[in-house]
């Protein structure tokens, strides 16, 4: 079974229609999968590289700050001590790596299942080309005549130079290529605009999609 999606122009005419087989974009949405999956994401985002001086690693002397007795005081061994100022951190942070193992079935079943959702909310949308000269305002309006929401996502296929030359800059949707697709940014966008040579790409696998490109590099040389 296969979802039909309509093609449009930049001028929002119908041009045609492309088939989204229901495997991918039909598929069960399995909301804890998914945010397992986010959440490895956006861990292994983070450097990790946070770093406090212990009372070990602190300069200054290890002289006691007054002498034991008769002050009132608490006592106190070494000015290096965590309850000092300028002192060491009593439990210091450490470098360290926040990756998660997320196997690769699991990364494709949330993918599968957040176009699903956007499927079948009629979030998905395909443009036969988004621009036919480098021109930023002309391509925001090809894209943004489907939805008005605030976020959006756009695909375009590795080999639209001038589209992604006229969108790359723009400030209010997030600009990605059919193998850099994940679960993450298709949530948090509300609408995805897919150009019509980055939905054939996506579909045909990214194996497929590296070799038309690299046949191409080898005609432009």
């Amino acid at each position: 079974m296969a979802l039909t999606l309509e093609v449009k122009n930049t001028e929002g005419k119908k041009v045609g229609s492309v088939d989204l087989p229901a495997e991918i974009f039909d598929a069960q949405t399995n909301v804890p999968l998914i945010h397992q999956v986010v959440t490895a994401q956006l861990a292994a985002a983070r450097q990790g590289t946070q770093k406090a001086k212990n009372r070990g690693e602190t300069s200054g002397s290890g002289k006691k700050p007054f002498k034991q007795k008769g002050t009132g005081r608490a006592r106190q061994g070494s000015i290096r001590a965590p309850l000092q100022r300028g002192g060491g951190a009593a439990h210091a942070v450490r470098p360290r790596s926040y990756f998660q193992r997320t196997p690769k079935k699991m990364i494709a079943a949330a993918l599968r299942g957040v176009l699903s959702d956007r499927q079948r909310n009629d979030r998905i949308h395909v443009l036969d080309s988004i621009s036919s000269a480098p021109s930023t305002k002309a391509a925001i309006a090809a894209v943004r005549q489907f939805s008005e929401r605030k976020n959006l996502l756009v695909v375009v296929s590795r080999t639209e130079d001038l589209a992604w030359r006229s969108l790359r800059n723009a400030d209010d949707l997030h600009l990605l290529v059919p193998d850099q697709l994940n679960a993450y940014d298709i949530l948090k966008s509300d609408d995805i605009v897919f150009s019509e040579s980055a939905i054939k790409d996506f579909l045909a696998g990214p194996r497929k999609v590296a070799k038309a490109v690299a046949r191409e590099s080898e005609v432009n040389a």
